[in-house]
């Protein structure tokens, strides 16, 4: 089983940036792939970004591309989503998850652990 335990989110301004982070825990860290999602209110969880085990790889919706980065650091168990240049429709509840095939990193139904979630406000 893992555990995951995010933070970094709060109140910001638009154009401003955040770092979230999504500590896991486990030994095997290293051999699955990790996403970020998250939800609005009154909206359903949606694709953030992905990475891959080896962090090789990433991948994004398109509403966050160019201002979103995904990243990981294997031997910290570590997960970040790097968010710069944020609008007020990037406020959401914000997820990661874990993973054990890029094939349909897209795809809610195909992770298996979920954190909490940390909020993230974005004001105008």
């Amino acid at each position: 089983q893992v555990q995951l335990v995010e933070s970094g989110g709060g109140l910001v301004q638009a154009g401003d940036s955040l770092r979230l982070s999504c500590a896991a825990s486990g030994r095997t860290f290293s051999s699955y792939a990790m996403g970020w999602f998250r939800q609005a209110p009154g909206k359903e969880r949606e694709f953030v970004a992905h990475i891959t085990w080896s962090g090789g790889r990433t991948y994004y919706a398109d509403s966050v591309k160019g201002r979103f980065t995904i990243s990981r650091d294997n031997a910290k168990n570590t997960v970040y989503l790097q968010m710069n240049s944020l609008k007020p429709e990037d406020t959401a509840v914000y997820y990661c998850a874990v993973t054990y095939s890029s094939r349909t990193y897209y795809s809610i139904d195909k992770y298996d652990y979920w954190g909490q979630g940390t909020q993230v406000t974005v004001s105008s």
